[in-house]
Protein backbone atom coordinates (compact mmCIF):
# COMPACT_ATOMS: atom_id res chain seq x y z
CA UNK A 1 0.00 0.00 0.00
CA UNK A 2 1.29 3.46 -0.94
CA UNK A 3 1.73 5.83 1.97
CA UNK A 4 -0.43 8.95 1.96
CA UNK A 5 2.55 11.28 2.24
CA UNK A 6 4.23 9.64 -0.78
CA UNK A 7 1.28 10.18 -3.16
CA UNK A 8 1.92 13.48 -4.94
CA UNK A 9 -1.41 15.14 -5.85
CA UNK A 10 -2.12 18.10 -8.11
CA UNK A 11 -5.56 19.59 -7.44
CA UNK A 12 -7.52 21.41 -10.17
CA UNK A 13 -10.60 23.53 -9.50
CA UNK A 14 -11.89 27.08 -9.37
CA UNK A 15 -15.15 27.91 -7.48
CA UNK A 16 -16.30 27.56 -3.89
CA UNK A 17 -17.65 24.09 -4.73
CA UNK A 18 -14.07 22.89 -5.28
CA UNK A 19 -12.74 24.50 -2.09
CA UNK A 20 -14.56 21.98 0.10
CA UNK A 21 -12.66 19.09 -1.48
CA UNK A 22 -9.30 20.88 -1.36
CA UNK A 23 -9.96 21.73 2.30
CA UNK A 24 -10.66 18.06 3.07
CA UNK A 25 -7.42 16.99 1.37
CA UNK A 26 -5.39 19.50 3.38
CA UNK A 27 -7.10 18.72 6.69
CA UNK A 28 -6.56 15.00 6.16
CA UNK A 29 -2.90 15.61 5.30
CA UNK A 30 -2.81 14.39 1.73
CA UNK A 31 0.26 15.54 -0.17
CA UNK A 32 -1.11 18.31 -2.41
CA UNK A 33 1.96 19.63 -4.23
CA UNK A 34 0.19 22.30 -6.32
CA UNK A 35 -3.16 23.74 -7.32
CA UNK A 36 -4.22 24.62 -10.87
CA UNK A 37 -7.04 27.15 -11.23
CA UNK A 38 -8.43 29.77 -13.60
CA UNK A 39 -6.72 33.15 -14.03
CA UNK A 40 -7.89 36.00 -11.82
CA UNK A 41 -11.10 37.56 -13.15
CA UNK A 42 -11.59 41.28 -13.86
CA UNK A 43 -14.47 42.68 -11.78
CA UNK A 44 -15.93 46.06 -10.91
CA UNK A 45 -17.64 48.73 -12.92
CA UNK A 46 -14.59 49.36 -15.07
CA UNK A 47 -13.25 45.80 -14.93
CA UNK A 48 -10.07 47.23 -13.42
CA UNK A 49 -9.91 45.04 -10.31
CA UNK A 50 -8.73 41.45 -10.42
CA UNK A 51 -10.54 38.91 -8.24
CA UNK A 52 -8.78 35.66 -7.37
CA UNK A 53 -10.74 32.39 -7.66
CA UNK A 54 -11.83 30.91 -4.30
CA UNK A 55 -9.53 27.91 -4.80
CA UNK A 56 -6.52 30.19 -5.27
CA UNK A 57 -7.35 32.15 -2.13
CA UNK A 58 -7.61 28.96 -0.06
CA UNK A 59 -4.44 27.46 -1.54
CA UNK A 60 -2.39 30.56 -0.85
CA UNK A 61 -3.67 30.69 2.73
CA UNK A 62 -2.20 27.20 3.17
CA UNK A 63 1.08 27.78 1.35
CA UNK A 64 0.29 25.64 -1.69
CA UNK A 65 1.83 26.70 -5.03
CA UNK A 66 -0.78 27.95 -7.53
CA UNK A 67 -0.68 27.68 -11.33
CA UNK A 68 -3.11 29.77 -13.44
CA UNK A 69 -2.67 28.93 -17.12
CA UNK A 70 -4.70 30.81 -19.71
CA UNK A 71 -4.39 27.85 -22.07
CA UNK A 72 -4.06 24.30 -20.80
CA UNK A 73 -1.86 23.33 -23.77
CA UNK A 74 0.64 26.14 -23.18
CA UNK A 75 4.08 24.53 -23.42
CA UNK A 76 5.49 26.36 -20.42
CA UNK A 77 2.54 25.31 -18.26
CA UNK A 78 2.73 21.69 -19.43
CA UNK A 79 6.46 21.54 -18.66
CA UNK A 80 5.93 23.11 -15.23
CA UNK A 81 3.13 20.64 -14.51
CA UNK A 82 5.33 17.74 -15.59
CA UNK A 83 8.10 18.92 -13.30
CA UNK A 84 5.81 18.44 -10.31
CA UNK A 85 5.96 14.66 -10.84
CA UNK A 86 2.37 14.20 -9.72
CA UNK A 87 1.15 10.65 -9.20
CA UNK A 88 -2.49 11.69 -9.36
CA UNK A 89 -4.58 14.69 -10.41
CA UNK A 90 -7.93 15.48 -8.75
CA UNK A 91 -10.35 17.73 -10.66
CA UNK A 92 -13.41 19.45 -9.18
CA UNK A 93 -15.49 22.06 -11.08
CA UNK A 94 -12.75 23.03 -13.50
CA UNK A 95 -12.47 23.04 -17.28
CA UNK A 96 -11.97 20.49 -20.04
CA UNK A 97 -8.42 19.14 -19.98
CA UNK A 98 -6.35 18.12 -23.00
CA UNK A 99 -4.91 14.61 -23.08
CA UNK A 100 -1.40 15.91 -22.53
CA UNK A 101 -2.60 17.06 -19.09
CA UNK A 102 -5.04 14.37 -17.94
CA UNK A 103 -2.82 11.50 -19.09
CA UNK A 104 0.30 12.86 -17.37
CA UNK A 105 0.14 11.29 -13.84
CA UNK A 106 1.01 7.61 -13.53
CA UNK A 107 -2.24 6.90 -11.66
CA UNK A 108 -4.36 9.08 -13.92
CA UNK A 109 -6.72 12.00 -13.35
CA UNK A 110 -10.13 11.66 -11.75
CA UNK A 111 -12.96 14.16 -11.65
CA UNK A 112 -15.63 14.77 -9.01
CA UNK A 113 -18.88 15.38 -10.92
CA UNK A 114 -22.00 16.73 -9.18
CA UNK A 115 -24.44 14.17 -10.58
CA UNK A 116 -24.96 10.43 -10.87
CA UNK A 117 -23.20 9.72 -14.14
CA UNK A 118 -24.03 8.91 -16.84
CA UNK A 119 -27.01 11.15 -16.01
CA UNK A 120 -26.44 14.91 -16.31
CA UNK A 121 -23.19 15.15 -18.16
CA UNK A 122 -22.32 18.78 -18.72
CA UNK A 123 -21.64 22.13 -17.09
CA UNK A 124 -24.73 22.61 -14.88
CA UNK A 125 -25.74 19.21 -13.46
CA UNK A 126 -27.09 20.52 -10.14
CA UNK A 127 -29.43 23.03 -11.79
CA UNK A 128 -30.82 20.60 -14.33
CA UNK A 129 -31.47 17.84 -11.80
CA UNK A 130 -33.69 20.21 -9.79
CA UNK A 131 -35.29 21.75 -12.90
CA UNK A 132 -36.28 18.27 -14.08
CA UNK A 133 -37.89 17.46 -10.75
CA UNK A 134 -35.49 14.68 -9.78
CA UNK A 135 -35.96 13.26 -6.29
CA UNK A 136 -32.32 12.27 -6.00
CA UNK A 137 -28.95 13.19 -7.44
CA UNK A 138 -25.43 12.64 -6.16
CA UNK A 139 -21.74 12.80 -6.94
CA UNK A 140 -19.52 10.60 -9.06
CA UNK A 141 -15.79 10.10 -9.36
CA UNK A 142 -14.54 8.98 -12.76
CA UNK A 143 -11.32 8.88 -14.73
CA UNK A 144 -10.98 11.51 -17.42
CA UNK A 145 -10.73 10.44 -21.04
CA UNK A 146 -11.14 12.06 -24.45
CA UNK A 147 -14.83 12.98 -24.16
CA UNK A 148 -16.58 15.17 -21.59
CA UNK A 149 -17.91 13.31 -18.51
CA UNK A 150 -17.77 9.87 -20.15
CA UNK A 151 -14.84 8.17 -18.40
CA UNK A 152 -14.85 5.01 -16.33
CA UNK A 153 -16.69 5.38 -13.02
CA UNK A 154 -14.95 4.74 -9.72
CA UNK A 155 -17.62 5.65 -7.15
CA UNK A 156 -21.18 6.97 -6.79
CA UNK A 157 -22.74 8.66 -3.73
CA UNK A 158 -26.45 9.54 -3.73
CA UNK A 159 -28.18 12.63 -2.30
CA UNK A 160 -31.98 13.09 -1.88
CA UNK A 161 -33.66 16.22 -3.26
CA UNK A 162 -36.66 17.34 -1.15
CA UNK A 163 -39.66 18.61 -3.10
CA UNK A 164 -39.18 22.19 -1.89
CA UNK A 165 -35.36 22.33 -2.07
CA UNK A 166 -33.75 24.96 -4.25
CA UNK A 167 -30.43 24.62 -6.06
CA UNK A 168 -28.53 26.28 -3.19
CA UNK A 169 -29.58 23.50 -0.82
CA UNK A 170 -28.51 20.80 -3.27
CA UNK A 171 -25.28 22.64 -4.10
CA UNK A 172 -24.29 22.77 -0.41
CA UNK A 173 -25.13 19.10 0.09
CA UNK A 174 -23.19 17.94 -2.96
CA UNK A 175 -20.24 20.17 -2.09
CA UNK A 176 -19.81 18.30 1.20
CA UNK A 177 -20.50 14.93 -0.43
CA UNK A 178 -17.97 15.71 -3.16
CA UNK A 179 -15.24 16.14 -0.55
CA UNK A 180 -16.18 12.78 0.99
CA UNK A 181 -16.13 10.87 -2.28
CA UNK A 182 -12.83 12.45 -3.36
CA UNK A 183 -11.01 11.30 -0.22
CA UNK A 184 -12.67 7.88 -0.44
CA UNK A 185 -11.49 7.50 -4.04
CA UNK A 186 -7.93 8.53 -3.16
CA UNK A 187 -7.90 6.01 -0.31
CA UNK A 188 -8.92 3.26 -2.73
CA UNK A 189 -6.07 4.24 -5.03
CA UNK A 190 -3.65 4.15 -2.09
CA UNK A 191 -4.91 0.76 -0.95
CA UNK A 192 -4.57 -0.65 -4.45
CA UNK A 193 -1.01 0.66 -4.91
CA UNK A 194 -2.26 2.93 -7.67
CA UNK A 195 -4.85 0.52 -9.06
CA UNK A 196 -8.56 0.96 -8.44
CA UNK A 197 -11.61 -0.76 -9.86
CA UNK A 198 -13.58 1.31 -12.37
CA UNK A 199 -16.43 0.43 -14.71
CA UNK A 200 -17.71 1.78 -18.05
CA UNK A 201 -20.61 4.20 -17.76
CA UNK A 202 -22.87 2.00 -19.88
CA UNK A 203 -22.85 -0.51 -17.02
CA UNK A 204 -24.41 2.10 -14.73
CA UNK A 205 -27.54 2.76 -16.80
CA UNK A 206 -29.90 0.81 -14.54
CA UNK A 207 -28.50 2.50 -11.42
CA UNK A 208 -29.37 5.95 -12.80
CA UNK A 209 -32.80 4.90 -14.10
CA UNK A 210 -31.94 4.65 -17.79
CA UNK A 211 -32.20 1.82 -20.30
CA UNK A 212 -30.05 3.44 -22.96
CA UNK A 213 -28.33 6.70 -23.95
CA UNK A 214 -31.72 7.94 -25.18
CA UNK A 215 -32.99 7.99 -21.58
CA UNK A 216 -30.19 10.21 -20.29
CA UNK A 217 -30.64 13.87 -19.37
CA UNK A 218 -27.96 16.41 -20.18
CA UNK A 219 -26.79 19.47 -18.27
CA UNK A 220 -25.79 22.24 -20.68
CA UNK A 221 -24.49 25.60 -19.52
CA UNK A 222 -27.09 28.06 -18.20
CA UNK A 223 -27.53 31.37 -20.03
CA UNK A 224 -29.80 34.36 -19.36
CA UNK A 225 -32.25 33.16 -22.02
CA UNK A 226 -32.37 29.77 -20.29
CA UNK A 227 -33.77 31.45 -17.18
CA UNK A 228 -36.92 32.99 -18.72
CA UNK A 229 -40.07 31.40 -17.30
CA UNK A 230 -42.50 29.71 -19.67
CA UNK A 231 -45.95 29.92 -18.08
CA UNK A 232 -47.46 27.64 -20.75
CA UNK A 233 -46.88 24.51 -18.69
CA UNK A 234 -48.15 22.88 -15.47
CA UNK A 235 -47.48 24.53 -12.11
CA UNK A 236 -45.11 21.77 -10.95
CA UNK A 237 -42.90 22.29 -14.02
CA UNK A 238 -42.71 26.03 -13.36
CA UNK A 239 -42.11 25.47 -9.63
CA UNK A 240 -39.24 23.06 -10.34
CA UNK A 241 -37.78 25.41 -12.93
CA UNK A 242 -37.73 28.32 -10.48
CA UNK A 243 -36.17 26.39 -7.60
CA UNK A 244 -33.63 24.87 -10.00
CA UNK A 245 -32.25 28.34 -10.72
CA UNK A 246 -32.63 29.91 -7.27
CA UNK A 247 -30.95 31.89 -5.86
CA UNK A 248 -28.50 32.15 -8.74
CA UNK A 249 -28.78 33.03 -11.55
CA UNK A 250 -32.52 33.40 -10.84
CA UNK A 251 -35.49 32.98 -13.15
CA UNK A 252 -37.21 35.98 -14.69
CA UNK A 253 -40.39 36.99 -16.46
CA UNK A 254 -41.51 40.15 -18.26
CA UNK A 255 -44.50 42.04 -16.83
CA UNK A 256 -46.64 44.07 -19.20
CA UNK A 257 -49.75 46.22 -18.78
CA UNK A 258 -51.61 48.74 -20.98
CA UNK A 259 -50.00 52.19 -20.82
CA UNK A 260 -47.38 50.96 -18.35
CA UNK A 261 -43.65 50.47 -18.73
CA UNK A 262 -42.65 46.84 -19.14
CA UNK A 263 -40.96 45.43 -16.05
CA UNK A 264 -38.72 42.45 -15.42
CA UNK A 265 -39.42 40.38 -12.34
CA UNK A 266 -37.06 37.76 -10.94
CA UNK A 267 -38.75 34.97 -9.00
CA UNK A 268 -36.81 33.07 -6.34
CA UNK A 269 -39.36 31.09 -4.37
CA UNK A 270 -42.82 29.69 -5.08
CA UNK A 271 -45.39 27.41 -3.52
CA UNK A 272 -47.53 24.94 -5.43
CA UNK A 273 -51.29 25.16 -4.88
CA UNK A 274 -54.30 23.18 -5.99
CA UNK A 275 -56.26 26.32 -6.85
CA UNK A 276 -57.66 25.94 -10.38
CA UNK A 277 -56.81 28.72 -12.84
CA UNK A 278 -60.53 29.31 -13.42
CA UNK A 279 -60.24 30.06 -17.11
CA UNK A 280 -57.39 32.54 -16.71
CA UNK A 281 -54.68 32.34 -19.33
CA UNK A 282 -51.20 31.21 -18.29
CA UNK A 283 -49.25 34.22 -17.03
CA UNK A 284 -52.31 35.96 -15.55
CA UNK A 285 -51.46 37.66 -12.25
CA UNK A 286 -53.82 37.87 -9.29
CA UNK A 287 -53.59 38.70 -5.60
CA UNK A 288 -55.73 37.91 -2.59
CA UNK A 289 -55.14 38.78 1.06
CA UNK A 290 -51.59 39.92 0.28
CA UNK A 291 -50.82 36.66 -1.52
CA UNK A 292 -49.53 36.82 -5.08
CA UNK A 293 -50.46 34.21 -7.70
CA UNK A 294 -49.65 33.56 -11.35
CA UNK A 295 -51.66 31.18 -13.51
CA UNK A 296 -50.07 28.21 -15.25
CA UNK A 297 -51.84 25.66 -17.45
CA UNK A 298 -53.45 23.83 -14.52
CA UNK A 299 -53.12 25.56 -11.12
CA UNK A 300 -52.21 28.93 -9.65
CA UNK A 301 -48.62 29.16 -8.49
CA UNK A 302 -48.06 31.28 -5.38
CA UNK A 303 -45.08 33.64 -5.60
CA UNK A 304 -43.26 33.93 -2.26
CA UNK A 305 -40.02 35.80 -3.01
CA UNK A 306 -39.23 38.09 -5.94
CA UNK A 307 -37.29 41.07 -7.16
CA UNK A 308 -38.25 43.84 -9.56
CA UNK A 309 -35.44 45.43 -11.57
CA UNK A 310 -33.83 48.19 -9.53
CA UNK A 311 -35.30 46.93 -6.24
CA UNK A 312 -34.07 44.55 -3.59
CA UNK A 313 -35.25 40.97 -3.21
CA UNK A 314 -38.37 40.83 -1.04
CA UNK A 315 -41.26 38.63 0.03
CA UNK A 316 -44.54 38.95 -1.83
CA UNK A 317 -46.38 40.70 1.01
CA UNK A 318 -43.83 43.53 1.13
CA UNK A 319 -43.96 43.76 -2.64
CA UNK A 320 -47.77 44.02 -2.70
CA UNK A 321 -47.71 46.68 0.00
CA UNK A 322 -45.70 48.93 -2.28
CA UNK A 323 -46.97 47.92 -5.71
CA UNK A 324 -50.70 48.48 -5.95
CA UNK A 325 -51.05 48.02 -9.72
CA UNK A 326 -49.82 44.43 -9.97
CA UNK A 327 -53.24 43.07 -10.97
CA UNK A 328 -53.09 45.24 -14.12
CA UNK A 329 -50.05 43.31 -15.30
CA UNK A 330 -49.62 39.91 -16.85
CA UNK A 331 -46.54 37.81 -17.60
CA UNK A 332 -45.42 37.52 -21.18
Amino acid sequence: MIKKEDLRIVFMGTPEFAVATLKALIEQEYNVVAVVTQPDKPVGRHQDTLQAPPVKVFAQEHGIPVLQPVKMKDENFVELLRSLNADLQVVVAFRMLPEVVWAMPRFGTFNVHAALLPQYRGAAPINWAVINGETRTGVTTFFLDHDIDTGRIIEHRTFPIPDDADVEYVYDGLMALGAEIATSTINKILEGDGCVKSIPQEECMEFVGAKSEADLHHAPKIFKETCEINWQQPAKKVHDFIRGLSPYPGTWTSLSAPDEKELVMKIFKTRKTEIPVGGHAPGTISEENFRLFIATTDFLLEILELQITGKKRMNSRDFLNGFKKISHYSCK
